[in-house]
């Protein structure tokens, strides 16, 4: 596995974990209001639901950084997690915003090539 590759799923699984911080703690103080343009109520109402999302995100980060862990014996697990990673990016862009196909589901995507390629 190419130390190139391994950034690339690296600087994924570090944008996975900034969902966790922004959805789990930020959602409803001034950078998560600003970041997702929910007004205070609107984060207010749904800060559970936001904390569970990034409950998973970090799931995903963690996945990726046990598939960098495990060296050349990782690539199925980082195959894995990055699929899950352009699966929730497509769903995401679909179902709440355009915004998440370009911030999640295409470097999902790049990494996936990257790791199938190198």
């Amino acid at each position: 596995m190419s130390l190139l590759t391994d950034v690339v799923v690296g600087f994924i699984a570090f944008q996975h974990l900034s969902f966790l911080v922004m959805e789990m703690f930020l959602w409803d103080k001034p950078l998560g209001l600003r970041v997702f343009g929910h007004s205070r109520e609107a984060a207010a109402m749904t800060k559970v639901l936001a904390a569970n999302q990034g409950l998973y995100n970090g799931f995903l980060a963690a996945g990726l950084f046990w598939g960098i862990a495990l060296g050349t014996d990782g690539t199925g697990v980082k195959i894995f997690f990055l699929s899950c990673v352009v699966v929730a990016g497509l769903y995401g862009a679909a179902t709440a915003s355009r915004k998440i196909l370009i911030i999640q589901a295409v470097p999902g995507a790049i990494g996936l090539l990257f790791v199938i390629f190198s």
